[in-house]
């Protein structure tokens, strides 16, 4: 989800580079670097940390009309200058900025011979192909084309030649627009990157390479060039960083099948039942069981990963971070204790993973930022790889804790011998297929839309679940609270009766997951215990267990592991959308942050 912006023009490239980094800054923030290009050759200047630094690096003016920028969410090693964009080749003549993942980026780096490799990163290999591919000859598009057939996984490029008076455009699965200006030519990841200078976009499309030049723009795709129209944004620069959407917490509930799909790439083969991760896990098969720590909604993920490996026969306990000193002790002989946080920063989760190294657990992250502080703490790391999330409001980044946790599950039963291969293609084929049935939903969001309009005027919410159902109701409950400030409760769905059918009145809406794998069935008679005490229902599920029941379902379709999670998205549209109604602060609620360092 990093930052990518290129000018080539009539101005000079400077002004133009630092500002589309200013403007992208959300999309990553670990690292940032400009490429300049005169008649001189490639000049590049890099700095680890936010833009602040690397103006601190660069001239005070150039008179390159020609250039590159990248601000970086670290994928493929920490935050440094070696690992920070644009990357180039041994002669310092071809640079590379890259958003997405090459996910073969460890064949394809044994395979390299004779090339100095100085970074951690996926984006260097590209320009050392490239490398190669000039010394075979060819147009440049012909060698561009060449190399990204070897490429597996997501990314856009930019791509500069110190000889060439261009910038070359290439997109795959990740996003790249090229913005057309009176004054030159604009190449993006986002339109907020060049709003100010022109609102006229072409979208490239999956496979296109762009010749971008001050005058023209070629856009090439299989045998030879296709059009991609020009289009009008009309978009001021806050609305379209934020996409157009009216906040973040929007834009990345949106995001989740791009996200999902980054996070998931290139980690499993259903076909063999095997998961791969980027880096060494340890010695999985001494695991006898599995302590998850969290807080709030890395909590939830954890509760609903524990349920998994528990099923997976595998003993597993979700604990929330802040107790885990409390908690009575695991042999750490044979216990894995695995943090889960988005921002690795988060101050409880840090003390519970410094006690668990002082009485020997061996530990693992499951993360969204490289080079964080519990990466620095654990004996290794995972990361969700979802990109940047700024609302505060936790969205993309559950799904994908989620998903990486389910990952990692499959690669621990096969380790311990506790899942069949089987299983594990099972498992593995319904996590492959998360990504589209995400988008399913979000293509059907019409129904969710007219659900919250229905609840925004409800005094009470309650959300009940089982089983995988429990963690996803809970997170649900958590959403509703953090951003409308309307008082929200989860229940165990048995639990009902046991107290909090009291609170339950004719303006109470319940939330009721009726997903397979979490005892539907039993589920419906809780539904009617409230309906008969004047409730309005929502269910969430197949239909067939609620067509009856209620006039207010979220069709939910899925295995009995996934299916509850697909069911988060229906809960944070329907979150959003309350608190919308309310026109409350969705992206910066009160008294919240988005990382918590204190305890």
């Amino acid at each position: 989800m990093c930052g990518i912006i290129g000018y080539v023009g009539e101005d000079a490239a400077l002004p133009v580079l630092t500002g589309g980094l200013d403007r992208l800054s959300y999309r990553g923030y670990d690292s940032a670097g400009i490429a300049l290009l005169d008649d001189d050759g490639l000049h590049p200047y890099r700095a680890p940390g936010k833009l602040e630094a690397l103006r601190a690096v660069l001239p005070e003016s150039a008179a390159a009309t020609i250039g590159m920028g990248h601000t970086r969410w670290s994928t493929h090693g920490p935050p440094t200058v070696a690992n920070a964009h644009p990357q180039l080749d041994c002669s310092g003549e071809i640079a590379v900025v890259h958003n997405g993942v090459i996910s073969n980026a460890a064949a394809l780096r044994a395979e390299l011979e004779g090339h100095t490799v100085t970074s951690e990163t996926d984006t260097e290999l590209i320009a050392h192909l490239l490398e190669e591919a000039r010394t075979a000859g060819g147009t440049p598009t012909a060698q561009i084309r060449g190399v990204t057939d070897q490429l597996e996984g997501s990314f856009a490029l930019v791509i500069a030649f110190a000889d060439e008076p261009h910038l070359y455009a290439v997109r795959q699965q990740s996003p790249l627009v090229i913005g057309d200006g009176p004054r030159g030519r604009y190449i993006a990841s986002d339109v907020p990157a060049f709003i100010e200078h022109t609102d006229a976009v072409r979208y490239l499309e999956d496979g296109d390479i762009a010749v971008v030049g001050a005058d023209a723009v070629t856009v090439m795709n299989g045998d030879g060039p296709v059009a991609r129209p020009v289009t009008r944004v009309e978009w001021d620069p806050e609305v379209a960083e934020k996409g157009g959407f009216a906040h973040y917490m929007l834009k990345e509930i949106i995001e989740q099948p791009d996200a999902m799909r980054q996070s998931l790439s290139g980690r499993s083969d259903p076909a063999t039942g095997t998961v791969h991760f980027e880096s060494e896990l340890g010695a999985l098969e001494q695991v006898r069981t599995v302590v998850l720590v969290g807080c709030g909604t890395s909590h939830y993920a954890a509760s609903y990963a524990a349920s998994v490996y528990e099923a997976n026969g595998i003993a597993a306990e979700a604990v929330i971070a802040s107790e885990f000193r409390e908690r009575p002790r695991w042999d750490p002989s044979d216990t894995l204790m695995i943090a889960v946080t988005q921002s690795g920063e988060t101050a409880d989760t840090l003390t519970a993973m410094r006690a668990a190294e002082g009485q020997g657990y061996p530990t693992m992250a499951v993360t969204n930022t490289v080079g964080s502080s519990i990466t620095r703490l654990a004996d290794h790391s995972v990361f969700i790889r979802a990109g940047p999330e700024i609302g505060v409001a936790a969205t993309k980044t559950f799904s994908t804790q989620v998903a990486t946790l389910l990952l990692f599950g499959v690669a621990l039963g096969e380790a311990r011998g506790s899942l069949s291969r089987t299983a594990r293609r099972r498992q593995l084929e319904a996590i492959d297929g998360l990504p589209g049935q995400l988008q399913a939903m979000l293509d059907a969001r019409a129904v969710i839309d007219e659900i919250a309009a229905m609840a925004a005027s409800a005094s009470n919410h309650v959300f009940i679940g089982r089983a995988l159902g429990l963690p996803v109701a809970q997170e649900g409950a958590l959403k509703l609270k953090e951003i409308s400030y309307d008082h929200a409760e989860a229940f165990p769905a048995g639990e009902l009766k046991h107290g909090p059918l009291a609170l339950v009145t004719d303006e109470t809406v319940v939330y009721a997951l009726l997903t397979p794998g979490a005892d539907p069935e039993r589920t419906v008679t809780n539904v009617k215990e409230v309906q008969a005490r004047g409730a309005t229902v929502v269910a969430i599920g197949p239909p067939a267990h609620w067509r009856t029941l209620t006039e207010w379902g979220v069709p939910v379709e899925g295995s009995a592991t996934t299916a509850p999670l697909l069911s988060t998205l229906a809960l944070q549209l329907i979150a959003y959308e309350i608190a919308a109604a309310a026109g409350r602060d969705i992206d910066q609620p009160r008294n919240l942050a988005k990382s918590v360092t204190v305890e």
